[in-house]
């Protein structure tokens, strides 16, 4: 099994495959030297390559009877030569037999808070959005030829243990939120649902499928930020109107608040046959206090 872009979610599908255990070969593309070390240590062989770099990428031919896509696209364009370069250099000998790739559900662009299920036709609004739905087209163009590629979109990322993965810092400096008239719904998932959504798409993934990843805590964004603070025992965040929103709240973040969707989950639940261990961000969130077990 091949892991391309084995960060935080990818060192998780790994445990959750039993790296290390003799269950399963997993590789891991690296074009990082000091990744090596901390790969080998979770039970997976290290393969010096780089996505920016189509001439390093021969060596995946046929490597691998299973992919796991976890990489990001570029941070510009509107196009990602980084799956066109994958898909070359797997399609160049045994192709693999599955394939799954971790996407957005920011392909929906702004859906004015409606329910979106998986058949919704995609209108990104923003360049990130942009490469993830050509990346997508690369992958269900290859799954065309054999491979049984499944699509996971995702919306955003939380644990305790991972990187700025709660909203406790954004608590402690105090930024404010949207009004509840002015306010987006969000969806999360848990990071170790996300790893355990990616080990079982790799074999009960439908071919050219999308599956959302999200829990259904149906939380308006403020909500959320309320919901953290009562847990942490920090002060609710202020809320504003959206028209002072541009002068409070830094643009990349002002972006998220732009967009406004619900996901429906029925094919999580009904084709990857997965149950959540943190069905809610509430479950998730406390499970990331001290003294508290997941």
């Amino acid at each position: 099994m091949l892991v391309v872009g084995c960060g935080d979610v990818g060192l998780r599908t790994a445990r959750a495959l039993g790296a290390g255990t003799g269950r399963v070969r997993l590789l891991a593309l690296t074009s990082s030297p000091e990744r090596r070390p901390a790969l080998r240590a979770a039970g997976i062989t290290p393969l010096a390559g780089n996505l920016d770099d189509a001439a390093s990428l021969a060596r995946l031919a046929g490597i691998a009877r299973h992919v796991l896509h976890l990489a990001p696209p570029p941070g510009q364009g509107t196009r990602d030569p980084r799956t066109a370069a994958l898909v070359r250099a797997l399609a160049r000998r045994t192709l693999p037999h599955s394939l799954v790739y971790l996407s957005t559900t920011g392909v929906y662009g702004d859906c004015q808070g409606a329910w979106v299920d998986e058949t919704r036709a995609v209108a990104p609004r923003t360049d990130r959005a942009l490469r993830r739905v050509h990346a997508e087209s690369l992958l269900r163009a290859f799954g065309r030829t054999g491979v049984r590629v499944a699509l996971l979109r995702a919306p955003g990322i939380y644990a305790a243990d991972r990187s700025n993965g709660t909203p406790r810092q954004r608590l402690l400096a105090a930024t404010p939120v949207l009004r509840a008239q002015d306010d987006v719904f969000v969806s999360h998932i848990h990071a170790d649902d996300l790893a355990r959504a990616c080990a079982v798409a790799l074999w009960r993934g439908r071919c050219q499928r999308s599956v959302h990843v999200s829990d259904a805590s149906d939380l308006r964004m403020g909500d959320y930020f309320d919901l953290a603070a009562d847990l942490y025992g920090l002060p609710r965040p202020e809320r504003i109107a959206r028209s002072e929103a541009p002068r409070h709240i830094a643009p990349a973040l002002l972006a998220f608040m732009s967009e406004s969707r619900r996901l429906a989950t029925d094919r999580l639940r009904r084709e990857l046959r997965l149950r959540l261990r943190y069905p809610t961000v509430r479950e998730g969130l406390a499970a990331g206090l001290p003294g508290q077990r997941g």
